[in-house]
């Protein structure tokens, strides 16, 4: 057989060809050394004495469902100048696996179409392998994301699993790519990455994140200088469950009949009005449950009063209409209003960074789904570093939907 053949299948370069052995499911091309390239694979000499040989297999793809194997004595060498003893270079595979770089790459190719499962039975290795050979590829890649451009980012937790298991995610929010994922959800998962900012000797403007005080307080002190900015979306997400607290509190204390009426409200309290579905009844419903509920319908009111806060034309006016809200929370008399309006004179400031940097998490909420989904279908990972790195890569399209 021609070297070329070698070559143009399965990327052997520099090898002659021996024999091929022929199987019921496999063949085996055997190849040698071409005695010309032996060189020491520590200094590069040619000055090289033959110490023995080791017989190698490697898998490299298929042909007509035939598995093929490249069968190598790999040639030993002691180097006349070092005086080193090593093995003659493998340049067709990594010497620690046993399969060669084309079979490598056919794999990461069938990955981008099909799951980790999926591969692994099509190409008859185990799926321990695939994983393997697609965490490499991404540790090459991903490992260190580079910082370097980074301005604007979003920090957000994603559960990993049952049990309270967190990653803490850090989104460019330019790229749209997780540049660090640390483990749990507190101020300490933070800290390798404030470590690998000043290393790179970032120039960060503003952070988006929620009201996590863990969070806020990891950001004001590893990056006094840059903007902090509170989600909207999360703001807005921590009235609405003070809302449904107020509706569980006036459900204990209401009578029967008023029972019936504020059953199955929540969702409608949470809605949008704009939302709510008029074939169904619904706005006419939610009316009908304010209506003898005068704190409830505060609540709601004023749920809807605070979008005014991020749809305001200037900075000024939004400081405005953010005064207002307080003072209306306090005035209201109701417990969970009241401390929510502390909460939001208490972030004012990262409140109204948004007309700043408008800026939110939200792009990260939108990567937290899509990494769910990639949870679903690979049905969790056993790796928890082969998850982050995926997380790291899932920016990526073809990266999305495998598992």
């Amino acid at each position: 057989m021609s070297t070329s053949i070698l070559y143009h299948l399965f990327g052997i370069v520099g090898y002659d060809y021996v024999s091929t052995n022929y199987c019921e499911d496999k063949v085996e091309f055997k190849v040698r050394h071409r005695s010309s390239k032996l060189c020491c694979s520590q200094c590069g000499s040619h000055e090289v004495t033959l110490r023995g040989t080791k017989e190698r297999r490697f898998r490299t793809g298929r042909v007509v469902r035939k598995n093929v194997f490249i069968v190598l004595d790999v040639q030993r060498l002691e180097c006349n100048v070092c005086r080193a003893i090593r093995q003659a270079e493998i340049r067709f595979a990594d010497p620690r696996v046993s399969y060669t770089k084309a079979f490598e790459r056919s794999v990461l190719d069938l990955l981008e179409m099909a799951t980790i499962d999926d591969v692994a039975r099509h190409v008859g290795i185990s799926w321990d392998v695939v994983k393997e050979i697609q965490k490499r590829h991404l540790q090459k890649r991903y490992a260190k994301p580079s910082l370097k451009g980074l301005r604007r980012i979003a920090i957000d937790e994603i559960a990993v699993s049952k049990g309270h298991r967190y990653l803490t995610v850090v989104m460019d929010l330019a790229t749209g790519a997780a540049v660090f994922v640390g483990d749990g959800k507190g101020a300490d998962a933070l800290d390798p990455f404030w470590m690998r900012l000043r290393n790179a000797k970032h120039k960060i403007e503003a952070v988006a994140t929620d009201m996590s005080a863990a969070y806020i307080s990891a950001v004001r002190n590893n990056l006094p200088k840059a903007k902090l900015v509170l989600d909207h979306f999360h703001v807005v997400k921590s009235l609405n469950e003070k809302l449904s607290d107020i509706r569980r509190d006036l459900y204990r204390k209401a009578q029967e009949d008023e029972k019936k009426v504020l059953k199955g409200t929540r969702w409608l309290l949470l809605k949008n009005p704009e939302n709510l579905d008029e074939t169904r009844n619904e706005k006419a419903r939610l009316e009908e449950a304010l209506s003898i509920n005068k704190p409830l319908a505060i609540a709601y009111y004023l749920k809807e009063d605070l979008r005014s806060i991020w749809s305001a034309k200037t900075k000024r006016i939004a400081g405005k209409n953010l005064t207002a809200w307080i003072n209306k929370a306090k005035a209201s008399k109701i417990r969970q209003l009241v401390t929510f309006a502390k909460t939001l004179r208490t972030h004012r400031k990262a409140i109204l960074a948004y007309y700043d940097f408008p800026i939110s998490t939200g792009p990260l909420e939108g990567m937290n789904n899509k990494i769910k989904t990639m949870k679903r279908q690979a049905y969790g990972f056993r790796d928890i570093e082969f998850f982050k790195l995926r997380i790291l890569a899932i920016h990526e399209a073809k990266h999305v939907l495998v598992g």
